[in-house]
């Protein structure tokens, strides 16, 4: 199956364009969390996030920093989530890397994620094995 958005990077599916240069495009998310819901992505296919070359990652971050302002600006929110899904479990639903700018709006029944407690023993190992490999 052909991918969706670069069906749209190709014009070949319409989209909410907001933004667009030689390597980015950001439209509004058709199924959107919150009005002004805004997806930023590369032009170029990648399926994730590790699959997208650093230097692209750094010009999506600050679209998504240019963006986020002008998006919370235009539907009256004060705050905004933005967020990478990466990988099924993780509910990556698109197989092409994209971030999400979600505005957020006082009682938008959005609530953070459950925060977990580990011992002090499991913390540690846990940096451990993440120094091992950083």
């Amino acid at each position: 199956m052909e991918c969706i958005f670069c069906k749209i990077v190709e014009g070949d599916l319409p989209c909410y364009k907001i933004y667009e240069d030689k390597r980015l495009i950001a439209f509004l998310d058709i199924n959107p969390v919150n009005k002004g819901h805004v997806l930023v992505c590369p032009k170029d296919h990648y399926l994730n996030f590790l699959d997208t070359p650093v230097d692209l990652i750094k010009d999506l971050i600050v679209a998504a920093h240019y963006l986020a302002a002008a998006v919370t600006e235009a539907v009256g929110a004060k705050d905004f989530n933005l967020g990478i899904n990466n990988g099924k479990i993780a509910g990556q639903m698109i197989d092409h890397v994209h971030f999400h700018i979600i505005p957020r709006f006082t009682n938008d029944n959005l609530h953070p994620w459950p925060g977990k407690t580990l011992a002090d023993d499991e913390m540690k190992r846990i940096m451990g094995n993440i120094k091992k490999l950083v």
